[in-house]
């Protein structure tokens, strides 16, 4: 949650349309706050002694280097994260401090778990992460390299498509990310100690209007996207949901001659064939529901991004598309359930009933897709059969239900009594935590859930009491007040305390 003591931000502090076109597509931006070198060379100096002393302090990094959340609180970078995640975001308890030593070899690349956990990755921008450099990053130091417009991918796809841009900068530089895109770090070719801190934040609420300094209404690609696979039916729902437009569907036309051939190119062409008759056909909307056999066909395609784009042409042509993607949801192919999960969610509120009744399927990876979809589309009235299947055996339908508990905007008196049941009750930790981050999603609504929240300040699992102390300061009655400070005041520690310093 932002301080609401901090200065507002003005519209030269959000991300112009280009930047966020830049954002949905290659999954990063660059931004340098403006302050001085000394408050970087601080932070530097003060986490090399950490360091030294006590080793990574973890979690602890922002108490043991406070002079980090001056950064975070400048305007560029609060518009920044208010830009991709909306307003009143909140900061994820987990943070670290990523070393690369004189002489590393680097790192390999991978996507970020979540804490060792699983969850369905979103594309729709609920997460992001910044990587922040303390000091100057020339390429030979070792800076974080991305993999531009890779965050939507699940597997690496090992081709052409694949390139690599370092994220090297002056002092103060950060990257925002997607929190799925694919990273590594780099090899330290010299006798200094590089530092990336990596901070996670989370969208609190769907958004209902661009929260960028938005002048363009309609989708258009970045003005140099160098991109080989193009993902523009994609992209564009992205665009549309974070404007807060996500069931507005294009309706193009085109012949009867080059529907057929973008369906013949979709079956038997290359893969840059397939991708383009892909989006072709998702901009023809209800226009191309000809198309639908062969695009639920293709959700299995050998390349994940023609499955993609095939997934997203199947949401945008809408409604004729929702049979036959309840009907994948229930395959036996985990590719052809997720992509058409993704699918569903970009088809919109028109799938609620059907995917409902799926949460009944004797097939637990069915049931758990079912209910990702129902939170993603705000599905109000599906959540007493939600919140039914937090018995369910299957440990990843009850995070599941958690989660789309939380994003639900409405029913929230039903809600709130089952995540604060689950949050004491489930065996599960994640299940416990994500509950806790769906009270504060919640907010004010949730206050019935204190005294629960009140108990998993208690709990072993540091995500549940961290989110539980987020969640009661977004709740923010004076019982969750009452409950947080005494908790703090019991929690907190001495920042100059250490193994040589004690007292």
């Amino acid at each position: 949650m932002i301080d609401a003591n901090l200065p507002p931000i003005s519209s030269d502090d959000l991300f112009t349309d280009e930047q966020m076109r830049e954002f949905l597509t290659n999954g990063f931006v660059i931004i340098k706050p403006d302050l001085p070198k000394s408050i970087h060379d601080t932070i530097y100096q003060k986490l090399d002694e950490v360091v030294d002393m006590d080793g990574n302090p973890g979690n602890n990094l922002l108490p043991r280097v406070p002079e980090i959340q001056d950064v975070f609180n400048h305007p560029t970078v609060r518009g920044a994260f208010t830009s991709v995640i909306g307003p009143n975001y909140m900061m994820h308890p987990h943070r670290h401090p990523h070393t690369n030593r004189s002489g590393s070899s680097g790192g390999g690349w991978h996507k970020d778990s979540y804490w060792g956990y699983g969850k369905v990755r979103n594309h729709r921008t609920w997460w992001a992460m910044v990587f922040y450099y303390p000091q100057d990053t020339p390429v030979e130091i070792g800076p974080t390299a991305v993999m531009p417009g890779s965050p939507y991918y699940l597997s690496r796809q090992q081709d052409s498509s694949e390139t690599k841009f370092s994220a090297v900068g002056e002092a103060g530089t950060m990257a925002i990310i997607h929190y799925d895109l694919w990273h590594q770090a780099t090899a330290n070719q010299t006798d200094l100690t590089r530092y990336m801190l990596k901070f996670e934040f989370i969208r609190m609420k769907p958004p209902t209007i661009p929260t960028w300094n938005n002048q363009d209404t309609d989708w258009c690609p970045p003005s140099d996207s160098q991109l080989l696979n193009d993902q523009s039916i994609m992209w564009q729902h992205l665009w549309n949901w974070s404007s807060g437009r996500s069931e507005d569907k294009t309706v193009a036309s085109a012949t009867e001659v080059e529907i057929r051939q973008w369906i013949t190119a979709l079956r038997i062409g290359t893969q840059p064939e397939r991708m383009e008759a892909a989006n072709h056909l998702g901009t023809l909307g209800r226009n191309g529901s000809e198309a639908i056999t062969t695009l639920i066909q293709s959700l299995n395609d050998p390349s994940e991004p023609v499955g993609l784009n095939a997934a997203y042409a199947l949401g945008a042509i809408g409604e004729e598309s929702i049979e036959p993607l309840t009907n994948a949801l229930q395959d036996e192919n985990e590719t052809i359930r997720r992509h058409a999960a993704y699918a569903l969610t970009a088809v919109g509120s028109g799938v609620e009933e059907r995917v409902t009744e799926l949460l009944n399927h004797k097939s637990a990876d069915t049931r758990g897709y079912a209910a990702y979809v129902l939170g993603e589309i705000d599905a109000v009235d599906s959540v007493p059969h939600l919140v039914s299947l937090l018995d369910d055996e299957s440990v990843n339908i009850r995070r599941n239900v958690v989660e789309a508990l939380g994003l639900i905007q409405g029913n929230t008196d039903t809600s709130v009594h089952a995540l604060a049941k689950a949050l004491v009750k489930d065996e599960d930790k994640q299940t416990r935590f994500t509950s806790a981050l769906s009270l504060a999603r919640i907010g004010p609504a949730a206050e019935e859930a204190v005294p629960a929240l009140k108990d998993a300040l208690k709990d072993n699992d540091r995500y549940v009491r961290g989110y539980g102390v987020e969640a009661l300061k977004y709740i923010g009655t004076p019982e969750a007040k009452s409950v947080l400070i005494d908790h703090l005041m019991t929690m907190r520690w001495c920042t100059s305390t250490n193994k040589a310093s004690t007292f």
